[in-house]
């Protein structure tokens, strides 16, 4: 390995996204990294390469909240309400 290893901070400034999403994503799996015990470090050609497959159309969705619609017990079309409990 001749290239030094990248920082969240630098991989940041790289793809011009905010420290906290790498750090997002990262944790997800979505971006390619090295963990070493508690730290957490990059390589600039896998993040080249990684990034080659999303410009063509590959790799991993990157939506943060899917909403989810509530389950409908009631079958009414409403969502159900909690009942209050009787002591």
């Amino acid at each position: 390995m001749s290239e030094r290893l990248l920082t969240a901070a630098e991989v940041a400034e790289l793809l011009n996204v905010p420290t906290s999403w790498v750090r997002d994503h990262t944790r997800a799996g979505a971006i390619p990294h090295l963990p070493l015990g508690r730290y957490v470090r990059y390589r600039r050609e896998d993040l080249l390469a990684w990034l080659e497959v999303l410009a063509q159309g590959g790799g991993p969705r990157f939506r943060r909240y899917t909403p989810t619609r509530p389950k409908n017990r009631a079958g009414d079309g409403e969502t159900p309400r909690p009942t209050a409990r009787k002591e």
